[in-house]
Parts: C-alpha cells; sequence; structure tokens
C-alpha cells in the first residue's frame, strides 16, 4: 500500500466570473501542480469549496482530475461529512471512480462523542477497501479526536493515516509516538502548511498543503529538505514562506488562497456564498506580501 508523504495539494475549485466550475482553469491549475512534481491531488475537500458543491459538479471535478492527473500522482478524494451513511455513500463512489485514497473528515455540527467517532470511521472502513485518511479538524467540525480513540482506529488496515489540523503540536508528537512508530505504513500528515517545519521535525510525513496551490516547487522543496533532515536549509526555506503561510489563512480558507491565485494571474475567481470576496484591507495586505515575497508564477507555461 502506498505510504502518504510529501506535499500533496489541496486544490481549490475554480469558479467563472457567473460563478459556474471553471474547467478549463480546473485543468490547468492540475497540470501547473504534475508539472512542479507534487506528490499527490486532494479534490472536494475544505479547500475546494465541497459544501457549495453540486453533485454533477463534484462528479465533473472528479472526472477533469482522473484524465489531466493520469495516475502521474496520488488522487485522494474528500468524501467526509456529518451523516456515517452519506459519508459512507461517497466514499463508495470514489472507490468505484477509481480514487487512491479517500480524505474524510470528521463529522461536523452534529458532535460526535469518541465512541461515535470511533463507530463512525469504523463503518466507512468496513463498508469499502479504499484506504482512507481521517481528518482531524477540531477549528471547523467542533469536536477533536483523541489520540486513543485513533489509536483504535488505527488497528484497521484501510486506515492508513490522518491529516492533524489540529494546530496542537503535542498531539501529533502523541500520534508519531502511539502509532506512527508501531505501525510503519501509517501516516501522520500537517494539515497546516506553517506547521510543516515542525510537524515533520517530530516525525510527520508531509502536507496537504494550501500554499502549493500557488508555489507548488516550494513546497516541495520543503518537504524534500525536511525528510533529507538538512534542517537549516528548511528553516531559510520555511522562513521565505512565512508571509505566504500567513498570508493564506489572513480570513477563512479559501477566500485568501484563491485571491492569491488570482493576484498571481490564476483566474480560478472568488468563492461561493457563504463565503465571501476578500476585504480591501487583506487585499491589499495580499499585495504587499507579493510585492516583498518577490516569486512570480508563469502558472501554465
Amino acid at each position: 500500500m502506498y505510504k502518504f508523504q510529501g506535499v500533496h495539494t489541496a486544490l481549490v475549485t475554480p469558479f467563472d466570473s457567473d460563478g459556474n466550475l471553471n474547467e478549463e482553469v480546473l485543468r490547468q491549475n492540475i497540470r501547473f501542480q504534475l508539472k512542479n512534481h507534487v506528490d499527490g491531488l486532494v479534490i472536494l475537500g475544505t479547500t475546494a469549496e465541497a459544501p457549495t458543491l453540486t453533485t454533477s459538479e463534484k462528479q465533473r471535478i472528479t472526472e477533469i482530475s482522473f484524465e489531466e492527473n493520469k495516475k502521474a500522482s496520488v488522487l485522494t478524494i474528500g468524501t467526509g461529512c456529518y451523516s456515517t451513511a452519506k459519508t459512507i455513500e461517497n466514499t463508495k463512489l470514489a472507490e468505484d471512480n477509481g480514487a487512491d485514497a479517500a480524505l474524510i473528515v470528521t463529522p461536523y455540527y452534529n458532535k460526535p462523542t469518541q465512541e461515535g467517532l470511533f463507530l463512525h470511521f469504523k463503518a466507512i472502513a468496513e463498508a469499502v477497501n479504499i484506504p482512507i485518511i481521517v481528518y482531524n479538524i477540531a477549528g471547523r467540525t467542533g469536536q477533536n479526536m483523541m489520540t486513543d480513540t485513533l489509536q483504535r482506529l488505527s488497528d484497521i488496515p484501510n486506515i492508513v493515516g490522518v491529516k492533524e489540523a489540529s494546530g496542537n503540536i503535542m498531539q501529533m508528537m502523541d500520534v508519531y509516538d502511539r502509532i506512527a512508530i508501531n505501525r510503519p505504513d501509517f501516516s501522520l500528515l500537517s494539515g497546516d502548511d506553517a506547521l510543516t517545519l515542525p510537524a515533520m521535525a517530530i516525525g510527520a510525513h508531509g502536507v496537504i498543503s494550501v500554499v502549493s496551490n500557488v508555489v507548488p516547487d516550494l513546497i516541495k522543496c520543503l518537504t524534500n529538505y525536511l525528510s533529507e533532515g538538512a534542517f537549516e536549509s528548511a528553516r531559510e526555506l520555511h522562513y521565505r514562506l512565512q508571509p505566504l503561510f500567513k498570508g493564506a489563512f489572513i480570513e477563512t480558507n479559501p477566500i485568501p488562497i484563491k485571491a492569491l491565485m488570482n493576484l498571481f494571474g490564476m483566474d480560478v475567481g472568488l468563492c461561493r456564498l457563504p463565503l465571501c470576496k476578500l476585504t480591501e484591507e487583506n487585499n491589499l495586505a495580499l499585495k504587499n506580501i507579493l510585492n516583498r515575497y518577490q516569486t512570480k508564477i508563469d502558472s501554465y507555461a
């Protein structure tokens, strides 16, 4: 089974000026990622505005992603929601479509107990054969998956990793020490770009990245440095990237990353309601970051 590591880009969903799915820009963005040798692509996740997409749009995004990816990188599909039955349905569909893995967020809004979280993921894993990455992001779901619960889930063979976005390095250390060390095929992935360096320094295997939508080559370089133990080079690059890390989360993701992409000339459009346009003040802040940053991107060359 594939070991999830390196850079997996959480792709945005581009919209045209009328708010419809922009298929050509989606294709261009995927080609840009593959040109820069990312390890994987993640579609239909938080950064893709999945809750606002129709069923037909999700299917079309999936089709285009397979057409463009052609097995060049690992393709993971976000399938989670607050219903276990619906998540199973989504994950079966991802498996039938040929996805390499499913990224499944802990149920939001209904705030299950730790036992409920365990039973939720256990039911999904037993219903499919596809590898599953647990997505732990308490800031969006209202419930943190405790390491005790994840450790129980790690006994299930097709639960192969966690996207850890709690922002808690101590928790990530526990996951590595109690799970990853004892199960070599289990991947600990940072869910925060700004924490990639400390996370990989304590044992994480990579990042599911938002910022790699604009600088996949540099995020790939960062994870390479860290995998190789070149910590001085990694630290230097981390601080070079820090303004982008901050800028990409100046407002709710994916509002800022789409604004950054548009400033870079990648015409991904705006977010759908209830996410709205970046404030003028923060848009100016992003422009100032780019002016200091100096990096230019020819995204579709």
